[in-house]
């Protein structure tokens, strides 16, 4: 297994899976929507993404990170948007190793933190990320206001 960060060439790769994530979350796109948009985030440094390879280098998982900003810590933080495991791939560490490298990547660029958000019906996850030490917000609700509307 192998976690490397994603360049543009790692675009065919990476749309195949960022369409499985989306489907996961109910919410399906053409493919070259995905494109364009993880086009977009990676090569304008907007966003950082991680991709898991197996031994013989097919692509598994991914995650993907955004920068922030922790206002109440007077510090740079991560937000983990995106983290999408194939689901014959899942249980094998690919999950765990990609998790790894975004904090890893959080800590080398002197975060306070990373934050996440995940459906609650993502029960696979939510163990995941207890596991690894990510502590459930009871003091916050999240609010979404959709200007798409």
């Amino acid at each position: 297994m192998s976690v490397t960060l994603a360049t543009p060439t790692d675009l065919d790769d990476l749309v195949p899976l960022f369409s499985g994530y989306l489907d996961f979350y109910e919410v399906p796109a053409p493919h070259a929507k995905i494109r364009e948009f993880l086009a977009a985030r990676i090569g304008s440094g907007q966003s950082t993404v991680f991709i898991a390879r197996s031994i013989d280098g097919l692509a598994l998982g991914f995650v993907q990170l955004y920068p922030l900003f922790a206002s109440l810590a007077l510090q740079a933080s991560w937000l983990v948007s995106d983290l999408y495991v194939l689901p014959a791939a899942r249980r094998d560490g690919y999950g765990e190793a990609l998790m790894n490298a975004a904090r890893a990547h959080g800590e080398a660029n002197g975060a306070c933190g990373l934050m996440l958000e995940t459906a609650k019906i993502n029960h696979a996850g939510q163990a995941l990320y207890e596991r690894l030490g990510y502590k459930r917000d009871d003091k916050f609700y999240t609010y979404w206001l959709d200007l798409t509307a």
